[in-house]
């Protein structure tokens, strides 16, 4: 899966499951290229949310919310993710 088509894949699926105000995917792979255990075919991710329904929840509740949402993506397409919460 190429970056765009995982972006939009992404902010489909959390935008089903979550009320967000904004969502925005930032690909800091080329941050970690050089890295022992990098694969080309996974991607690093900042993902930054604004949602009225996630602050609600605690950071650790939120965050199992979409790493739910991404069970799929993180296994096949993700090696790490950071989210930001607006």
């Amino acid at each position: 899966m190429n970056i765009n088509d995982l972006n939009a894949t992404i902010k489909e699926k959390i935008s089903n499951e979550i009320i967000i105000d904004e969502i925005s995917i930032q690909d800091k792979t080329y941050l970690h290229l050089k890295h022992k255990n990098f694969q080309k075919n996974k991607f690093h991710l900042k993902i930054f949310i604004k949602s009225k329904e996630l602050s609600r929840m605690s950071k650790i509740r939120s965050t199992k919310k979409i790493y739910s949402i991404l069970e799929f993506e993180l296994k096949n397409y993700i090696h790490s993710i950071q989210i930001v919460l607006k």
